[in-house]
């Protein structure tokens, strides 16, 4: 029996590393695209037994994104899971008044252009494997954010682009169904990465006070454990879910 296969974007560290490692713990071998060479990710991957591959590609690009597919199947044969990972902040934390069409666009086309388009093409391709391979399952996992519910008014455009990820999860969830393809939604709450550097003072003050229920930062290791567990079957009879790995901020406590 062939070793399953996962595509990562964006995995040369934080959230995607964590996912990679997690991934390649539960026996995928890893398949990589980003916009650098994950070589830290790939010697971890390595270390679990998995095989790692890598291709540098922008996932805003739609027009690459066959390329990065020609490339998995000519390496792996097959895809049994995506994680659409990659994403970015504005680069300046403007007041929605003042924000630039710039900067939304940029956004919008790493947070949802491209992840959108890109699953278009994988769905297509895990139909077919469905197809071939009735019996075998296969996953779409999009990382969002609790900023898909959450207003911040000096990133609008993340946000944004973080609820058209959580209505991309569902539109892909009842489309696929029938094609043994299963589409969940992390929604990380408060990350220690390096998005989050620039405001962690702020962040540590607000968690100690009880921002979250539990008042620990939410680690890449965390949402690594909850992707896993979705691409390995662990949550079963269920597609469309959104999973908040977020210390329960969700709960909105009076």
């Amino acid at each position: 029996m062939s070793t399953s296969v996962a595509l990562i974007t964006g995995a040369s560290r934080g959230i995607g590393q964590a996912c990679a490692i997690a991934l390649a713990r539960s026996g995928y071998d890893i398949a990589i695209a980003g916009v650098s060479e994950p070589k830290e990710t790939m010697e971890r991957v390595k270390a679990f037994g998995r095989q790692a591959f890598s291709t540098v590609s922008d996932v805003s690009q739609p027009a690459l994104h066959d390329t990065v597919l020609a490339a998995v199947r000519q390496r792996f044969g097959r895809l049994d899971a995506l994680i659409n990972n990659a994403g970015i902040a504005p680069k300046v934390r403007a007041d929605i008044l003042e924000a630039t069409e710039e900067s939304y666009d940029q956004v919008m086309a790493v947070n949802l252009k491209g992840p959108y388009f890109l699953t278009q093409k994988v769905a297509r391709w895990m139909v077919e494997q469905h197809q071939e391979r009735p019996q075998d399952r296969f996953y779409i996992v999009n990382i969002g954010s609790i900023s898909a519910y959450t207003a911040s008014v000096m990133r609008g455009e993340y946000c944004l682009s973080k609820a058209g990820m959580g209505m991309m999860t569902k539109l892909f969830a009842a489309r696929l169904a029938d094609a043994g393809v299963y589409v969940f939604e992390i929604r990380p709450g408060v990350v220690m990465t390096d998005m989050t550097k620039v405001v962690k003072e702020k962040y540590d003050k607000l968690i100690a006070e009880g921002l979250t229920p539990i008042r620990q930062w939410v680690q890449p290791e965390d949402v690594g454990t909850a992707v896993a567990a979705c691409v390995t079957g662990q949550i079963p009879m269920s597609t469309g879910q959104a999973l908040d790995i977020d210390g329960g901020f969700h709960l909105r406590i009076l």
